[in-house]
């Protein structure tokens, strides 16, 4: 639970310095704004992390003989000044990492959908049983009465993923800075597609909001990099800067920053 998360394991202080107190001193949070330079610091800092933490192992595709899929992975952090008025960043991972939700230096995620006994198992539970009993009549021979029974399981299974995915999306539920909750659900409503698209509230962007606003502390710059290579896109390059994205973070962000 995001509560159980304490802030000493994810708040990363600056150095106390007149410089860097100078350059955080009339800060307002912005999106437009270019990289700044407490942004890169910041970056520099959880990028060292990267190549030389041993808690976990994911394959970046940046060194040999790491085993697994190359995943590159958009990390992002976030400059804060906490309710002790301290500088310093917190940081976060797009989706999952090394396989799992929670890392030490790290905010939590919205929503834990690999929590142990939660709904989003036994759902996805339930969805093998169906498409393992479809498999077996499919392998069957055919005849009309089976036919039939297996485009019932298919339309079964359809429902039980909609239902599923929505129950999911419900859990969402994120913050702006007066407090007010919106889930992944209404966020959507409004747009073009009227339903959140696959992923979505797991970028790095919200997770970051979210933690700042529910501990408290003031944001104050943004930046999300890629780290490792892209085996799906040339378009995400390692270690280079990007805005969040629009199909997945526009709508939330819009009511997180209202």
């Amino acid at each position: 639970m995001y509560g159980q998360v304490h802030e000493n394991s994810v708040f990363s202080p600056f150095s106390e310095s007149t410089e860097i107190t100078e350059l955080a001193a009339n800060l307002s949070f912005s999106l437009e704004t270019e990289l700044h330079p407490l942004c890169q610091l910041a970056a520099t800092q959880l990028q060292f992390h990267l190549k030389h933490q041993q808690d976990w192992e994911h394959n970046f595709g940046l060194l040999a003989g790491v085993e697994g899929a190359v995943i590159g992975k958009m990390f992002g952090v976030l400059v804060v000044r906490n309710k002790e008025g301290k500088l310093g960043y917190i940081a976060a991972f797009s989706g999952k990492l090394a396989g799992r939700n929670h890392h030490a230096k790290f905010v939590p995620p919205i929503f834990d959908g690999l929590e142990a006994g939660g709904f989003v198992n036994a759902g996805m539970e339930e969805l093998s049983r169906i498409n393992e009993k479809i498999r077996k009549l499919e392998e069957s021979i055919e005849t009309p009465v089976l036919l039939q029974e297996i485009q019932c399981l298919k339309t079964l299974r359809k429902n039980h993923s909609t239902a599923l995915q929505d129950q999911i999306f419900e859990q969402y539920n994120f913050l702006n800075k007066a407090g007010q909750s919106k889930n992944l659900m209404e966020a959507f409503r409004h747009t073009a597609a009227q339903k959140p698209p696959a992923g979505a509230g797991e970028c790095a962007a919200p997770k970051l909001l979210q933690y700042a606003f529910l501990n408290k502390m003031e944001p104050l710059a943004m930046a999300e990099f890629w780290w490792g290579l892209s085996p799906k896109s040339a378009y995400w390059k390692h270690g280079e800067f990007y805005a969040p994205c629009r199909e997945k973070c526009a709508p939330i962000l819009a009511h997180m920053l209202s």
